[in-house]
């Protein structure tokens, strides 16, 4: 059997996740912060917060930035439906913008025009989404958000290790924070760092930071600078007003959720981190060769080639016969995914209006991609099966 993705689990990383579980802390422990802190270094960015799972991370992220009811916000419709949802948890609404033909990611002309065909201060931020690993240009991305008062809210989920190359010719990974106020990332077991479920927050903003911490733990503080109730009413009796809070004292400050993310969990993501250099290597290898193989040929109407900067999460070929070809991979144990149904076609977002033609690139994007196998421990053999079964299908 071959998936389209597959994670990848060492002795080593079973030795970590063993430590952690003798340890002291199975939650909210120092292991957490340790995998914060390497994943932040990783990235290039300031800060890291890690929790439950990607959707944890968007809806923190909307929730930190303030996204109320009302409040519009501009995404793609090529992505998991996380990526908007994420926006109606806050009670704000969808605007989906369609997508570039030749990248499959967010097109910014189309994100331009929505923008000024309504008066400033229609929409509130944009969720661009590095869709298969693929980085979005997040510069020109936020000098339209500046003009226009905008938030960025970054899904890279596909693409740690990904980036794109600015106007002065240097490389922005993902999720760095030098244009986008936010991004996340997952830990799903398909994605390039596994530890079962998880996600990661990343951003340079100090206060953003501070917020996520506290939405991430029931909006509780131990932070007794900020402290809103005396330290009389803390200690439970009249004591001086320059006296310490006790030990015990917390404050709920704000509405938050549990969404933490556990120490055995950070020690995998840990040990799979220190490998990931070595894994988006391998996935480059892969590309590469679905790349010299699908160039130029006849039967595949578009793919998404060997590009500077792509993490490859996914390989995606575009095929008229794209159920003819599902089908008969999956006669010979090859399990291709489709990636995605766009979001806008989701009964959930057609109540709000949403309808077919819509999106007409993403519709017809949708009606050919195949996402084929990729992840580091696919072998060449595995490959060189995968592509003749597909030259196999094309000569019935």
């Amino acid at each position: 059997m071959i998936p389209y993705g597959k994670q990848n689990i060492t002795e080593q990383d079973i030795l970590a996740v063993t430590e952690a579980l003798k340890g002291d802390f199975l939650t909210q422990g120092p292991t957490i912060l340790k995998f914060e802190k390497l994943f932040a270094e990783y990235i290039g960015c300031k800060y890291a917060v890690a929790v439950a799972n990607g959707t944890a991370a968007l809806h923190l992220n909307a929730l930190a930035l303030n996204v109320k009811p009302g409040d519009k916000v501009i995404t793609t419709p090529i992505t998991f439906a996380a990526s908007a949802n994420c926006i109606r948890y806050c009670g704000g609404e969808v605007v989906f913008a369609d997508i570039d033909n030749d990248t499959y990611l967010l097109d910014i002309e189309k994100v331009e025009a929505l923008l000024k065909a309504a008066p400033k201060g229609t929409y509130q931020g944009i969720v661009p989404v590095d869709f298969a690993g693929r980085a979005i240009d997040l510069e020109a991305f936020r000098k339209l958000a500046d003009e226009y008062g905008l938030w960025i809210i970054q899904d890279s989920c596909h693409s740690p290790g990904g980036y794109f190359i600015d106007s002065k010719g240097q490389k922005q990974n993902c999720g760095n924070g030098n244009f986008a106020d936010l991004a996340i990332f997952s830990f799903h077991p398909v994605k390039h760092i596994a530890t079962g479920e998880g996600g990661m927050i990343t951003t340079n903003d100090e206060k953003l930071y501070k917020k996520l911490l506290e939405l991430r733990t029931h909006g509780i503080t131990r932070d007794a600078s900020i402290f809103q109730n005396s330290v009389s009413f803390a200690a439970g009796q009249e004591v001086p007003e320059n006296s310490a809070y006790p030990g015990w004292y917390m404050e709920m400050q704000t509405l938050g959720y549990n969404y933490r993310f556990t120490d055995f969990q950070a020690a995998l993501g840990i040990s799979q981190l220190s490998r990931a250099h070595q894994g988006l290597e391998r996935r480059k290898e892969i590309a590469k060769k679905y790349n010299e193989h699908f160039s130029n040929h006849n039967k595949i109407k578009g793919h998404s080639g060997f590009v500077e900067g792509h993490a490859y999460h996914l390989y995606v070929i575009e095929v008229e016969d794209r159920l003819g070809l599902y089908n008969f991979l999956r006669e010979h144990k090859i399990f291709a995914q489709i990636h995605y149904i766009p979001c806008h076609l989701m009964p959930y977002y057609q109540q709000f209006g949403w309808k077919k033609n819509d999106m007409p690139k993403a519709e017809e994007y949708y009606k050919n991609c195949l996402s084929l196998p990729l992840y580091p421990t696919l072998t060449n053999q595995e490959q060189d099966f995968v592509l003749e079964c597909i030259e196999r299908f094309f000569k019935l």
